[in-house]
């Protein structure tokens, strides 16, 4: 046995001849030097791939007016154009694939994504939404959820093809698949305007003075940080609650990711404030009526 790996290593020309002998796998011929050069070009491509979005991205650091949410994206389409062509002159030069034969084979992978891959589809369509339209950008600060409930909130610091990274403020990465950003409810508090308007719920009991609320909810929002002078602060009175009078403060910030802060120490304010005007935050009460015993005649 040893004698004749031996044969074949000392001998170049039957090396060369098991490396370019053909196997068939389906309709391609594939032989060992013709994998390797595919392999070589795919390989090539994420290092141009590499070598490109460096280059560019030192090219626009200089370029401050340029949006990040921009530069992000331009480098992830340029990734992904490098890629795709590398995958089909692997496949052309390689494998000696014609047209027909890749037509052939991209249309087998989008039935197989249709029906096995539906859900990894739509994240990666998602995806280019998200890089073509832009709804969120690299830098914003998002909420995932309801506003006023449990969300999901944080920094967006990655959008990749299928899924999106997400930092929370307690440093804690959520990777979140690109369809729940498109299809569900989403709070960018970095879009457009940079100021946003922050409401503060708070109830009070019937016997409270309205106007002595009013003017203590504006005092609570008195000097507490990133909370806006102009526009002023302001109250609504809401409704008439069931065990209380329903009123809302409502503050401007030009620091729309620190809100959880901002309503945190407005909370604490009011609390001290309704404490020291003897303003009382009734809880949930009902009246419960007790009928006396009723007596049932029965018949002999």
């Amino acid at each position: 046995m040893f004698e004749r790996i031996w044969t074949y290593i000392s001998d170049p020309s039957k090396i060369w001849l098991i490396l370019n002998s053909p196997f068939t796998i389906g309709n391609l011929q594939i032989s060992i030097s013709s994998l390797t050069l595919a392999i070589a070009i795919f390989l090539l491509a994420l290092a141009l791939s590499r070598s490109m979005r460096s280059f560019l991205e030192r090219r626009m650091a200089g370029h401050t007016q340029l949006d990040p949410g921009i530069q992000y994206t331009i480098l992830r389409l340029i990734h992904y154009v490098i890629v795709a062509i590398g995958v089909l002159y692997a496949f052309r030069v390689g494998f000696n694939a014609d047209l027909t034969t890749l037509a052939v084979l991209f249309t087998a992978l989008s039935v197989g994504i249709g029906f096995g891959l539906q859900y990894i589809a739509g994240d990666i369509a998602s995806g280019f939404i998200l890089l073509f339209e832009r709804p969120v950008r690299v830098g914003d600060f998002i909420s995932i959820g309801e506003k006023d409930g449990r969300a999901t909130e944080g920094e967006v610091k990655s959008i990749n093809l299928r899924t999106t990274v997400v930092m929370t403020n307690d440093s804690t990465a959520v990777i979140v698949p690109n369809s729940k950003l498109v299809n569900q409810q989403l709070f960018n508090w970095s879009y457009g305007d940079p100021y946003a308007r922050i409401a503060i719920p708070v109830g009070v009991s019937y016997e409270a003075d309205v106007d002595l609320v009013t003017q203590t909810l504006l005092r609570a929002a008195e000097s507490v940080p990133n909370v806006l002078t102009d526009p002023p602060p302001s109250v609504q009175f809401l409704r008439f609650g069931d065990s209380s009078l329903d009123f809302r403060l409502l503050v401007w910030t030009s620091a729309p990711r620190r809100h959880p802060q901002i309503k945190s120490d407005i909370n604490y304010r009011i609390r001290r404030l309704f404490s020291e005007n003897g303003i009382e935050i009734p809880f949930p009460q009902r009246d419960l009526h007790v009928r006396g015993p009723v007596q049932i005649e029965t018949k002999n």
